[in-house]
């Protein structure tokens, strides 16, 4: 089993949770065929700004793949580039294991994360889709 760290809009985490699947785009493809059922997929949330507030980066849940890697270019997920909608075709099927009612804010955590080498340069490692991560 491998855990990947998925990284979302808050947005497309409500598109993650209705439909159950996580996608990226084609530059990710390779990335998202090393998923196999049973993999565990964590979903961290960008910083946001609601109004005046800013919502710090959060971990929000954590689900299972159920499926290989498939695509799929249905224009579920929300998100424009200036090359135009980008549809995240490559696509896995997820279900639930744990939503937190209270997510898990993101920079607290770093100093215990081990495949964040550099703590001071953090957001380079959050700055992919998605990415491996090791257990620990």
């Amino acid at each position: 089993m491998i855990c990947w760290l998925c990284v979302t809009s808050e947005e497309n985490w409500k598109v993650i949770r209705e439909k159950n699947v996580w996608g990226v785009g084609e530059k990710f493809r390779k990335t998202i065929q090393g998923v196999n059922p049973g993999d565990k997929l964590v979903f961290y949330l960008v910083q946001t700004k609601k109004g005046d507030e800013i919502i710090p980066s959060r971990i929000v849940g954590v689900f299972e793949a159920v499926s290989k890697a498939y695509k799929d270019s249905s224009r579920i997920f929300k998100s424009k580039s200036a090359g135009g909608e980008i549809t995240y075709p490559y696509r896995v099927k997820i279900k639930p294991i744990k939503i937190f009612d209270k997510p898990f804010e993101f920079k607290p955590l770093i100093p215990k994360l081990s495949f964040i080498k550099i703590k001071d340069k953090w957001t380079g490692y959050v700055r992919l889709p998605m990415r491996e991560i090791p257990e620990g």
